[in-house]
C-alpha cells in the first residue's frame, strides 16, 4: 500500500505491546456485537437449508457453515440449489459475490504485511464482513502492536464458532418446523448486510459506487442466476475507481 499505513504500522510495532491474552480478549470483545447480530441469521440459515424444498441433511448444512463460512454466499447458494441451478453457476455466483473480500484484504494488508506467510494465510482465509468491520476500526484507532494479530485471530475464531453453533440450533428448528421457506426469512440477512455497508460509505467514491450498484442491481434484477448483481458489482467498482482518480487529479491541479 502507498498510503502510509504500512509505515505507520511498522513504527507502532516498536511500542510496548499488550500481551497475547489481552489482545485475544479484546478481539473477542470488539467482535461480540457482531456475534450477537449474526446469531439469528445462523439460525435462519440452518432452518432454511434443512427445510423444504431444499431439505439438505444436517451434515451437509453444517459442512456449508464449517467450510464455506460466508453467510451471504451460503444464503445465495441454498437459494440457487433450491431451483436446481447447475453447480458451476452456483460456484461462479458465490465466487463473484465474495470478491468484495479482496477489497477488505487490500484495506488491511498494511497492518499484517509484517507477519509470516502462514499467519497471513490464516487471517485472510477467515476474513468475514464482521471481522473486517471490527478489525478495520480497531487498527485505525489503536494502530499495530506486536500481538495485534492475536485479536484478529480471536475475532475470526469467535465468529466461526458462533456461526456454527447457531447453525446447529437452526438445523434443529428446521427439522421440527415446516413451511419456513415461505416466510422470507432470508431477507433479514440482506438487511443486516446493508446496515453494515452503509456506515462504511465515508468517501464520495464509495457513496457513488453504492448508488450505481443499487440502481443497476434493481434494473437488472430479472436476469437469471443473479447475473444482475454480478454486473452491478463490477460496474460499481469500475465507476468508484474512475471517480476517485478524477477527484485526485482535481486535487492535484
Amino acid at each position: 500500500m502507498s498510503d502510509g499505513t504500512t509505515v505507520q504500522a511498522a513504527a507502532d510495532l516498536g511500542a510496548a505491546a499488550p500481551s497475547r491474552r489481552t489482545e485475544i480478549l479484546d478481539g473477542l470483545k470488539i467482535t461480540l456485537p457482531f456475534m450477537v447480530g449474526a446469531a439469528p441469521f445462523g439460525v435462519i440459515f440452518g432452518a432454511l437449508a434443512t427445510s423444504q424444498p431444499l431439505h439438505l441433511s444436517p451434515f451437509e448444512t453444517m459442512a456449508l457453515s464449517l467450510f464455506v463460512f460466508s453467510g451471504s454466499a451460503q444464503f445465495v447458494a441454498i437459494a440457487l440449489m433450491a431451483v436446481a441451478t447447475p453447480a458451476w453457476v452456483i460456484w461462479l455466483v458465490t465466487f463473484i459475490l465474495n470478491l468484495r473480500h479482496t477489497l477488505y484484504a487490500a484495506t488491511l494488508v498494511g497492518y499484517v504485511r509484517h507477519l509470516s506467510l502462514g499467519w497471513r494465510f490464516i487471517l485472510s482465509a477467515g476474513l468475514t464482513d464482521e471481522t473486517f468491520a471490527a478489525m478495520e476500526d480497531r487498527y485505525r484507532r489503536l494502530g499495530v502492536h506486536r500481538n495485534s494479530h492475536w485479536a484478529y485471530l480471536a475475532s475470526i475464531i469467535g465468529m466461526h464458532v458462533n456461526w456454527n453453533c447457531w447453525t446447529m440450533i437452526g438445523i434443529a428448528v428446521g427439522m421440527q418446523m415446516k413451511g419456513l421457506d415461505g416466510l422470507g426469512l432470508e431477507f433479514a440477512a440482506i438487511a443486516t448486510f446493508i446496515g453494515m455497508v452503509v456506515q462504511k460509505l465515508r468517501t464520495a467514491g464509495a457513496q457513488t459506487a453504492a448508488a450505481v450498484a443499487g440502481i443497476l442491481a434493481a434494473l437488472l434484477a430479472a436476469l437469471p442466476y443473479k447475473a444482475g448483481l454480478t454486473i452491478a458489482t463490477l460496474v460499481a467498482i469500475a465507476v468508484a475507481v474512475i471517480f476517485e482518480r478524477h477527484l485526485e487529479r482535481r486535487g492535484q491541479a
